[in-house]
């Protein structure tokens, strides 16, 4: 029994030197990346273990998130405003009051005649309702386009996992004489990279 202890005793400690040297690197699907992330955005990312792309994947899609945000409410309050100032102009009861809605997105220190009038402040508000309108659909384009790169990026780090880049990397710049079909002798520069 002792003879039993003693080999084991002895045979433990290249058993444990063995399996430190022989560490398993997990090759990522690419696919289950991509399905990852599409379930949630940056889990393809965590699946890939390139935590440092994180704060990117997730910074985009806050800014995006705000942008659609504060242009949603801009164009908001310049719709109710232009609505509000068209019936009351139909309706001839155009005033200064400031719980008008019109009246209260004038900027500071300008009253309605400062501005040109009831029917340009209306043309004013019109196209600032077009613009924040315009604005709010751009980064609802743009968080989709950040949706699409997060999925792309957890793709491409997946297949390019394992990718060995040699550290040969080579670039040889030689020149070289040419001579062309009519036999006119030309001088060129040869660029070849070598990888």
């Amino acid at each position: 029994m002792r003879r039993w202890l003693l080999i084991v005793l002895t045979m433990l400690p290249l058993a444990l030197h063995a399996q430190t040297d022989s560490i398993y690197y997990r090759k990522p699907d690419a696919i289950k990346a991509v399905w990852l992330g599409t379930i949630c955005p940056g889990a393809g990312q965590i699946y890939n273990k390139s935590y440092w792309k994180l704060p990117i994947v997730y910074g985009a899609f806050m800014g995006c998130g705000y942008a659609i945000s504060w242009t949603q409410n801009r164009y908001s309050s310049f719709k109710t405003a232009y609505l509000d100032l068209y019936n009351d102009v139909q309706a001839g009861t155009v005033s200064e009051d400031p719980s008008k809605t019109y009246i209260a997105v004038i900027p500071d220190g300008y009253d309605l005649q400062r501005v040109g009038g009831a029917a340009t402040w209306m043309k004013t508000l019109n196209n600032h309702q077009q613009i924040y309108r315009r604005y709010r659909d751009y980064s609802i384009v743009a968080i989709v386009v950040a949706y699409a790169l997060s999925l792309v990026d957890a793709y491409v780090d997946a297949q390019l996992f394992d990718y060995d880049i040699s550290p040969d990397l080579s670039l040889n710049v030689e020149p070289q004489i040419y001579f062309d079909p009519q036999h006119q002798q030309s001088a060129e520069l040869k660029l070849a990279i070598r990888f």
